[in-house]
């Protein structure tokens, strides 16, 4: 599915704009990127999401979640 059709289908079913729910997601992936525990464990797993920045994007973090429960099936 495509991210556009994610979000239209989210911003719809809450009544929000498109824009409020892609800020809103990536606000929820920063959060627990800076919020999380200082063991190392939790910086590894967060290594191992590609992206082009030290947070991934929303479309980024999606890609590689659905990627490995595709994997897991």
């Amino acid at each position: 599915m495509a991210m556009r059709k994610i979000y239209r289908e989210l911003a719809k079913k809450y009544g929000v704009p498109v824009k409020e729910i892609q800020r809103d997601m990536q606000a929820a992936i920063e959060m627990a990127w800076h919020a999380c525990p200082a063991d190392g464990v939790t910086s590894a797993y967060q290594r191992r999401v590609p992206s082009k920045s030290t947070v991934p994007s929303v479309e980024e973090f999606i890609c590689y979640a659905s990627g490995q429960a595709i994997k897991r099936v």
